[in-house]
């Protein structure tokens, strides 16, 4: 078992997974950080509370992607929760497509976001952008629907994304690639 990757082998699946439970307590905590940056900027009008908190899920997709998602801080904390519960494999491959549009949008999110204070004509994008991320984890959160790896199904099926190794393996098959 390596430090460094996105996914493991488990029980004889000829694919990398993780632990679907995990991953979405894991959105759920992200969901409550993003929520609590979007009330306090857009609320309260505090925003030097958004690049810290939306930093915080920068630093966390990053570890996630680069290192190992179960050493990222939500992951960790997830794995609090639902360490008793019994773990349901998916597939990593489009789990790691999904968090890498995470990190793009929170990134985009956090470096727009240093500028709130000095010019409040980037109020805007950061609004709608961290809309589409509390929009994007509610629907993972609650209803077990992961919009990144629909795309990643879209992108393959559309042959924008070559066809992968390790087939995506998502809640209920409802990502399957045909042959």
């Amino acid at each position: 078992m390596s430090i460094f990757s996105f996914g493991e082998y488990k029980d004889g699946i000829p694919f990398k997974v993780l632990d679907e439970r995990r991953m979405r307590a894991s959105a759920g905590i992200m969901f409550l950080i993003g929520l609590i940056a979007s009330i306090n900027g857009f609320a309260y009008k505090r925003y030097e509370v958004i690049p810290i908190t939306i930093g915080i899920l920068v630093v966390n997709f990053l570890i996630g992607l680069f290192i190992n998602p179960k050493y990222s801080p939500t992951v960790l904390i997830a794995w609090l929760f639902v360490r008793k519960q019994t773990k349901i494999p998916i597939g990593a491959v489009q789990k790691k497509f999904a968090w890498s549009l995470g990190l793009l949008l929170s990134s985009a999110i956090f470096v727009l976001s240093l500028f709130l204070q000095e010019d409040a004509s980037y109020f805007e994008p950061v609004c709608m952008l961290c809309m589409i991320c509390l929009f994007i984890l509610y629907l993972e959160t609650a209803f077990a629907i992961c919009l990144g790896c629909k795309l990643y199904h879209f992108f393959i099926w559309a042959k924008i994304l070559p066809k992968p190794k390790e087939r995506p393996n998502c809640m209920g098959d409802s990502c399957e690639v045909k042959n």
